[in-house]
């Protein structure tokens, strides 16, 4: 069994630890209501100036919708120039900002479409955005929920597709999900395929308590990493949104895309059993992969159904790599698949006799076996951590 063909998608940096409280300065009191009301929106507590605070010292600064006097300090416990995650400049403050050290995070907000000066004023303090209201105000409400959240490494996400119909794409991905989690990695299971019958049913929890896809089918912009993750069903020491057992078999695509960001900002890994079939939806699904894995029986049929397949995704997936299951066809080994696919191979997975028995009794896909060992290399390369994973 190979596990893995190819280097896999590298993980990122660390992630900045969240829960950090912007600076607001200005004295602009339109334009503080409402540098306040979108800093509600992302869930944060600003701080409030006139002026550049001082690091040390107590008294002047406020949280919440307070107002320290000019250049007063950020009091015990506060936040001053050099420690605040993100500073929010008013266009009134710039020049009372000039001369600041320079740091990351400043941006500089104003109203002013037509000021032919405000990017000298921006290049004398350092900003790295100049950004005006009320047309960038979704963008000003990522960048506070970003420090609220932590913004940092994203989730390692993996989409799983069928090459042709019972390929065994949905108990890989359930599989891969649980041996992410049995790693120590935050992980979050997503079914984009309404017709497939529910992960949560695979993997024994279709009467848990949480939120499935309807739930988030109104959602548009930016939806909360925490808040989702803490509404959706735990199954096996993993988060899962699957699909309810009602009639709606559509989510648009601005939802699946909003739902898929905000599952992996709170890092981790994101696993996503894919439909074979790329509309609209599916589409914003698989530009936000790392890596999308192919499963192809090993039969003539099949593989000749997954070339269309992976001419459909490949359009919008950055990397796509063939997963054969069973046996090759006479005269062909998986490299050769994988080579008639125009993709890398990622491994084999022989077929688990018994396997449809224990799932049936309850016990979930990749608790054990080959489909676990498979999982286990995978994720060893992928993660850069060791894992024990039962025979």
């Amino acid at each position: 069994m190979v596990a893995g063909g190819g280097g896999l998608p590298a993980r990122g940096a660390g992630a900045v630890p969240g829960g950090g409280r912007p600076l607001i300065i200005t004295e602009d009191p339109l334009l503080l209501d409402d540098l306040l009301r979108l800093c509600a929106a992302a869930g944060a507590e600003p701080y409030v100036h006139h002026a550049v605070p001082e690091q040390t010292g107590a008294g002047g600064g406020h949280g919440g919708g307070g107002e320290g006097g000019a250049g007063g300090t950020a009091g015990a416990g506060g936040t001053g120039w050099d420690s605040a995650p993100l500073v929010l400049v008013g266009d009134d403050a710039a020049r009372r900002v000039r001369g600041a050290p320079r740091r990351d995070g400043v941006l500089l907000v104003g109203r002013d479409l037509d000021d032919p000066f405000v990017w000298q004023r921006a290049v004398e303090i350092g900003a790295q955005e100049v950004l005006r209201l009320p047309d960038a105000e979704a963008l000003i409400v990522d960048r506070i929920a970003d420090v609220v959240e932590g913004a940092g490494r994203p989730a390692l996400a993996v989409g799983v597709i069928g090459g042709s119909g019972g390929a065994g794409a949905s108990t890989l991905a359930c599989a891969l999900a649980l041996g992410a989690a049995k790693a120590g990695e935050r992980t979050i299971l997503i079914d984009a395929d309404p017709l497939g019958g529910g992960m949560d049913v695979l993997l024994g929890g279709e009467s848990a308590e949480g939120l499935r896809w309807p739930d988030f089918a109104a959602s548009r912009g930016r939806v909360g990493a925490g808040a989702l993750e803490e509404s959706l069903p735990e199954l096996h020491a993993l988060r899962v949104l699957s699909w309810d057992r009602g009639e709606r078999v559509f989510v648009p695509p601005a939802a699946m895309r909003s739902v898929v960001a905000a599952a992996r900002r709170r890092g981790g890994v994101v696993v996503v059993d894919l439909p074979r079939r790329v509309d609209e939806a599916v589409a914003e699904v698989l530009a936000q992969l790392d890596l999308v894995l192919l499963v192809v029986p090993g039969e003539l049929r099949s593989v000749a159904a997954a070339g269309r397949v992976a001419a459909g995704v490949r359009m919008v997936a950055r990397d796509v790599r063939v997963v054969v299951r069973g046996r090759c066809p006479d005269g062909l080994d998986a490299e050769g698949v994988a080579g008639l696919l125009g993709a890398p191979l990622a491994g084999e997975v022989p077929v688990e006799v018994g396997l449809p028995g224990r799932v049936a009794e309850g016990e979930p896909p990749g608790a054990r076996g080959t489909l676990a060992r498979f999982c286990d290399g995978f994720w060893q390369r992928a993660l850069g951590a060791p894992q024990g994973v039962p025979a």
